[in-house]
């Protein structure tokens, strides 16, 4: 079982930065998942949202770039961002007021995985939205494995993965990264790129023999939604039931089957029992203590 920190341990610390990488390291995750796009001036750089306004500071140091695309941005005004005191501002709410990842957050768990100085650095504004390739280092510094998802749709750039290789191959990380994406055509110009890293077939829908489907693209995982309303394991099914079937179809010819993204502990238990090979958690500390 692999324990995946979804976008960092982003429980304890603004999600896709160093900050959530080195908490990733210290609940013991295995590696860290991270989302990659381009900069206005073409360099990949770490942020899953299509627009910087959750979490950053964009609408108020550039009042006039409505609406604020991601990638209407160059690296060096990107750079300008403070991506860390809205964090703080969060663990300032009242539980039911915050973002729904952080509404089951508790108490003893802030007090062991976020200090004071913690709290006060992501307020620091000091906080900043990283690149791929200074991500990478984090991590392998860290002794971490990182799955990389090209969040290509809906920008379709048709560099991504291309510029994405070449951040991984500057620092000779091949063998350490797993690359995902929903969208497929990247994978496939990927695994065009590069027939020695390992992909991820991401999806939100469920797949027609994804064993075979699996293969055509090279890829060597399967991760499934298990998150409503991207459920394709079965945790909100009629009857009940997860889907051991599909899953056990995918172990037994070789794939792995990771599901995202599951922070409630029973939940986990659930998928480790039917067979899952990895999960994605915005709290690492839960799964790692199920399976101890």
């Amino acid at each position: 079982m692999i324990v995946i920190a979804h976008r960092g341990a982003r429980a304890f610390a603004p999600e896709n930065t160093l900050e959530a990488f080195a908490k990733a390291g210290e609940t013991r995750a295995d590696a860290v998942e991270l989302d990659v796009q381009l900069s206005a001036d073409g360099v990949p750089v770490v942020c899953h949202d299509d627009t910087l306004l959750r979490c950053s500071d964009a609408a108020e140091r550039f009042p006039g770039r409505a609406p604020w695309a991601t990638s209407s941005f160059t690296l060096a005004e990107l750079g300008q961002l403070d991506a860390g005191s809205w964090f703080e501002a969060e663990l300032g709410l009242p539980p039911e007021r915050r973002q729904a990842f952080l509404q089951t957050l508790e108490e003893a768990e802030a007090a062991q995985w976020i200090s004071a100085g913690d709290r006060a650095a992501f307020a620091s504004g000091r906080v900043r939205i990283p690149t791929l390739a200074e991500s990478l280092a984090c991590c392998d510094d860290l002794g971490l494995r990182v799955h990389v998802e090209l969040k290509s749709i809906p920008r379709l750039w048709d560099d991504l993965a291309d510029r994405a290789l070449a951040a991984i191959d500057r620092l000779g990380m091949r063998g350490r990264v797993v690359v995902s994406s929903f969208d497929h055509q990247q994978l496939a110009r990927m695994r065009a790129l590069a027939p020695d890293v390992e992909l991820a077939v991401l999806t939100s829908d469920r797949l027609y023999r994804p064993a075979e489907y699996l293969a055509r693209l090279g890829a060597s995982t399967y991760n499934a939604g298990c998150l409503a309303p991207f459920d394709t394991l079965g945790f909100g099914s009629a009857s009940g039931a997860l889907d051991t079937r599909t899953i056990a179809e995918l172990r037994a010819a070789g794939f792995g089957v990771a599901a995202w993204t599951e922070n409630d502990p029973g939940r986990m238990r659930a998928l480790v029992d039917a067979g899952v090979s990895a999960i994605f958690t915005d709290y690492p500390n839960r799964l790692r203590g199920i399976l101890g």
